[in-house]
């Protein structure tokens, strides 16, 4: 098994999408965004940063799963954790019947949030 991950909520009348991404060394990744529904990854090379809100980012290596539970939750981040090589990971997202796949965040409510997401590692 290489994923288990319980509770989930799926939206009624939801829909999946399996993408393939590829980010190139030191990529950024997707700005702060939310899905409608969870997303399951599986990384296949290199390493992903990974931040959901109210958890400490993490870095998941090749082989490593990731998921997040979708709806309200703010996905921080998701870019390559590495810089001198490049990262692709497969995931697979639930959709909500007539919400977009990915959702953006804006300044206004990542600052309204700020005091749910966990710390900071120091440099």
């Amino acid at each position: 098994m290489l994923q288990d991950a319980a509770p989930i909520t799926v939206p009624d009348g939801a829909s999946a999408m399996t993408i393939h991404v590829v980010w190139e060394p030191g990529d950024p990744g997707t700005p702060p965004h939310r899905h409608s529904g969870p997303a399951f990854g599986y990384v296949i090379e290199g390493a992903v940063r990974f931040e959901l809100e109210g958890e400490p980012e993490r870095i998941i290596e090749a082989g490593g799963t990731f998921w997040e539970p979708g709806g309200d939750a703010i996905h921080y981040q998701d870019g390559n954790a590495l810089d001198d090589a490049r990262t692709e990971f497969v995931v697979t997202m639930l959709c909500a019947p007539g919400k977009p796949m990915l959702e953006l965040v804006d300044e206004e409510e990542l600052k309204q949030r700020a005091h749910l997401r966990a710390p900071r590692p120091t440099a």
